[in-house]
């Protein structure tokens, strides 16, 4: 026993892995699922924008700005309401102005960090487009209800618009799938808003399937204009009589990865 241990222990020394104590190959050709810390041992602790769900197709993108446009020109109008949900839905913010905008430091988490960065990459400055929605009130995200909200102000709109009809608040969303799915009555598509139908859920169940198939982290949008609250309304989110969560309209998907480190590959 203690021979073939030995050899064992060698033939892992000659791959690089040094054996302390001899007794541990032995456990080692006993186990059968080994349990390690994904992020930074695995992978590459970078999380990416990989695909977007939108406009009922999935598209793999990159961070080249004309090459997006390129491939979201046929469904521009999915792709504005979409891209103004990523920006906004957000609380990251840059703390650095790093020429790359790959390596700049941000105050959000991993998936937060990883849109904004896609998002300043390809649409252009972040906080600039911010300024033109502030910020008035915002819903944080938690585990029990798994989703984070904000309502901005509507500076956008068009001015000829019936003061009755114009909406002077957009509410933006985003947060697990099956929970954004089940808030929305209407879906933007390519020909416009919508009535949501069996056949873009069961659409929306496989895209979102394929997408964490490929273990990739998926998130939902969606948005909903208010056109009830005047332009000086002052929102009061935590007694809950402001926001019904019901009739929101569903933007699309996007989904993340953590690239998988290049050591890792070679096992």
């Amino acid at each position: 026993m203690t021979v073939a241990l030995t050899l064992t222990a060698k033939r892992m020394a000659s791959k690089n892995c040094l054996v302390k104590y001899l007794e541990a190959v032995e456990t080692l050709g006993s186990t059968s699922t080994i349990c390690s810390d994904k992020t930074g041992t695995l992978t590459q602790n970078r999380m990416t924008v990989e695909h977007c769900y939108l406009g009922g197709k999935i598209y793999r993108v990159s961070h080249e700005q004309e090459e997006v446009e390129q491939d979201m020109n046929p469904i521009k109008q999915c792709w504005d309401a979409y891209n103004r949900c990523c920006r906004l839905c957000s609380r990251c913010e840059f703390i650095d102005d790093n020429p790359d905008i790959m390596k700049r430091v941000c105050s959000g988490d991993a998936s937060e960090t990883a849109i904004l960065k896609f998002m300043e990459s390809v649409t252009g400055p972040v906080i600039k487009y911010r300024a033109i929605y502030p910020k008035v009130a915002e819903k944080p995200f938690s585990s029990t209800y798994k989703y984070q909200y904000s309502i901005h102000k509507n500076s956008n709109h068009n001015p000829n618009m019936n003061e009755d009809l114009r909406s002077n608040f957009i509410l933006v969303m985003k947060g697990a799938p099956e929970r954004i799915i089940k808030i929305c009555s209407t879906i933007l598509t390519a020909e416009g808003e919508v009535e949501m139908t069996e056949d873009h859920i069961t659409n929306f169940e496989e895209a979102y399937r394929e997408l964490g198939s490929m273990g990739e982290r998926v998130i939902a949008f969606c948005d909903f204009e208010f056109t009830q609250f005047p332009p000086d309304y002052k929102f009061n989110l935590e007694e809950g009589n402001d926001v019904t969560l019901g009739d929101f309209r569903f933007l699309g998907l996007i989904a993340l990865i953590d690239p998988p480190r290049f050591e890792s590959l070679k096992l």
